[in-house]
This record gives structure tokens, sequence and C-alpha cells, in this order.
């Protein structure tokens, strides 16, 4: 784990938490990408791809999860600012060596505070709905990990997560 040095911003002098005033900050495009992987049987991941999952187009469903997900952040982690995000885009791949899927997410906003929490909240829900729709016929499905790989904009910079 690093750290670059700073302060924890949602925490009062007195340990309580609070929502950051993003006032004085400047609008600026904002941009962040997650990664998360699901993993499935073989056999689940060729019934998927075959369509044969009993609650329908799963990797469909899952894309649209992802999108609206990323849109309720605010509603599901208690110091999110509501944002008017201009960009919500998820991919979901097969991958057949893990055996299962990766799954990608973006989130983009011209605003004062950033969008890596919506990007990670998007490929979370993703990769649940994934697991929601195919744990029928595979119960053993692993989500994992769920991370993020890029930010962009506002005061602190790029990020890149490096290649490990």
């Amino acid at each position: 784990m690093t750290s670059n040095g700073d302060d924890l911003t949602h925490l009062g002098s007195d340990g309580a938490a609070n929502m950051v005033d993003v006032g004085s900050k400047k609008d600026t495009v904002r941009e962040a990408v997650a990664e998360g992987f699901v993993r499935t049987s073989a056999d689940t991941l060729q019934a998927i791809l075959a369509g044969n999952a009993k609650k329908g187009d799963v990797v469909s469903v899952a894309r649209v999860a992802g999108i609206m997900a990323a849109k309720r952040t605010h509603e599901l982690i208690p110091l999110c600012h509501p944002l008017l995000l201009t960009k919500v885009s998820v991919d979901i791949e097969p991958d057949q060596d893990l055996p299962g899927f990766r799954v990608e997410a973006l989130a983009r906003v011209t605003g004062q505070t950033g969008v890596e929490m919506e990007a990670l909240t998007a490929a979370s829900v993703a990769c649940l709905t994934i697991y929601d729709m195919a744990k029928a016929i595979d119960k053993g499905i692993e989500i994992g990990p769920l991370r993020l790989l890029a930010k962009s904009g506002g005061k602190s910079g790029d990020w890149k997560r490096s290649a490990s």
C-alpha cells in the first residue's frame, strides 16, 4: 500500500466522517478506469456464451447493470458526491484462460471531484450481475480482483497502475 502523505480527506479532526467540500475546486475533465474478474468453470463460460443461462443474456444485462450502478454510486457509498456523469462504459470480455470474464468500466465527468468510485462501482456490479445470472449453473463462481487501473484529471493529476 502506498501513500503520498496526505491526510485522509473524509475524516474531521475529531475523527468524524464528513463529505469533502469540493466547492472551491475547478471543474476539470476527470476519468477513471477499473477492472474486475469473474471466474467460472469452463462449462459455465461456454453456457453463458451460448446463451443458455436461464435468466437471459448475461453479458448484456451485466453491462447495463454496471452503467446503472455508476450513476447511483452516491446512493451506495455514503460520502460520495452525486455527479453528472458524461460517459460510462462497461466492456465485458470472455477469457478462456480464467475461465470467465474480464470486466472493464470507464467513468468520465467534467466536475470538481473524481470518478474512481463510479468506475469501481460499475465494474463490481457488472461482476455481481454475472454471478447472479449464472449462479444456478455454477455455485463456485469467484469474483476478483477488483481494482482501479487508471485515473486522470483533478489536482492530484494522472495515475496509472503499474504492470504487475
